[in-house]
């Protein structure tokens, strides 16, 4: 794949995550869906958009089937159902921050449990990290909602262990596919337990299907084309541009404010973490 190509891919990709929240925060400012049915459209969408790309690709829908596993998939539930209850109380930006540090967050952590070894400078980065994933979270005027906040962290931890499960995997398409389509198992306890008792309608549920079909399910294919061009350690660092990009779709679509403690947090967690990612890379 050319240099050029992978470029506009990967830069098509990280929109693509940064508009995850975007859509979720429109959705369920309008009030005409709640999180629970946010959750439902997105994940039936995106599992229909990858059908449709599975179809075009191979003319069948077979692997769908045969990929994927119900382990993965509960992972990836519980991403996307902690996602949107937690943008019912976050801003665009705190939300994408939250979860982006808590996905890389998990799978350094993960890797250290495993016996991986951090230089100093690797050190440096992740106490940076973490210092500012508290600072963030300190009370105070511009503090995000602890459960709110809880349930993203939550949610970036779910998707860590998703993307480490999915480590590997020979057709990451079929395989992302095959773990929508099982996840749409947990839909039904989802709505046992959280039916809003009317039907989402509007703009709302536009949002939520642009969300599922677009920024997932196409989103999702878009990046792992562009992993074929990027080195792994690239990959990682890249996508911490996503809280930046949320951030500032925040601000100038929806009117939230950019405060000096998120900012200041931003730079500590992002700089902490690309320092963890670049230095692993290094050596």
């Amino acid at each position: 794949m050319s240099a050029k190509r992978s470029l506009v891919l990967t830069a098509l990709a990280m929109v693509a995550f940064a508009a995850n929240s975007v859509f979720c925060r429109l959705a369920l400012r309008e009030g005409a869906i709640d999180a629970a049915s946010f959750t439902a459209v997105r994940l039936v969408s995106a599992a229909v958009m990858l059908g449709l790309i599975l179809l075009l690709r191979d003319r069948q829908l077979k692997a769908m089937v045969r990929h994927g596993n119900h382990g993965s998939a509960l992972a990836l539930f519980v991403y996307a159902a902690g996602f949107s209850l937690a943008y019912v109380a976050l801003a665009t930006g705190t939300g994408a921050l939250l979860l982006f540090g808590a996905v890389q967050a998990t799978m350094i952590g993960v890797g250290l449990f495993q016996g991986e070894r951090l230089a100093p400078v690797q050190w440096l980065g992740l106490i940076s990290a973490l210092s500012g994933l508290v600072a963030l979270m300190l009370p105070g005027a511009t503090a995000p909602p602890l459960t709110a906040a809880i349930l993203m962290l939550v949610a970036g931890a779910a998707w860590g262990v998703y993307s480490l499960r999915g480590k590997g995997a020979a057709d990451a398409t079929a395989e992302t596919a095959g773990n929508f389509l099982r996840a749409l198992i947990w839909l039904l306890p989802l709505a046992l337990f959280a039916w809003p008792g009317q039907w989402p309608q509007g703009l709302a549920l536009v949002y939520a299907v642009l969300s599922g079909a677009l920024a997932s399910g196409a989103g999702y294919a878009i990046w792992y084309l562009a992993l074929q061009g990027l080195a792994s350690a690239t990959a990682a660092t890249v996508q911490l541009s996503v809280p930046v990009l949320a951030a500032l779709a925040g601000v100038f679509w929806l009117d939230e404010r950019l405060s000096l403690r998120l900012v200041l947090a931003s730079l500590a967690i992002l700089g902490g973490i690309a320092l963890v990612i670049r230095r692993g890379s290094a050596r």
